[in-house]
């Protein structure tokens, strides 16, 4: 079976075929290119942005992200957890909101600094 992705390694955006009975990746112009076609034909990861709730904070929501991609198939259980989620002011940059979340080795991060109100 071919799968066609367009790549988005880098601003390229080759136009990737991949043989999924053989696993051969055509149409990359550089070896990440290759790599993510393999990636996202057998195993597809997606880094997730969202906000989160901030208790008496000068801003009502906080931006975050997961620290690493996470498994395609687990994407709305994890905003699942993301929306349940809510911190109270102060929050920095890089503070961890949820440490691994659902066993994926993830954790989700603030990106951004609310103060207290």
């Amino acid at each position: 079976m071919i799968k066609k992705f367009v790549c988005i390694q880098c601003p390229r955006g080759c136009q990737l075929e991949v043989d999924t009975d053989t696993m051969t990746v055509t149409g990359f112009s550089c070896p990440r290119g290759k790599e993510y076609g393999i990636h996202e034909a057998t195993h597809p990861v997606r880094t997730i942005t969202s906000t989160v709730l901030v208790t008496r904070g000068s801003l009502p929501r906080c931006s975050c992200k997961t620290s690493l991609p996470v498994p395609k198939e687990m994407i709305f259980d994890v905003m699942k957890e993301i929306d349940a989620l809510r911190v109270e002011a102060p929050v920095k940059i890089g503070d961890v909101l949820i440490h691994d979340v659902l066993h994926t080795g993830s954790d989700v991060i603030a990106t951004k600094n609310i103060e207290r109100e």
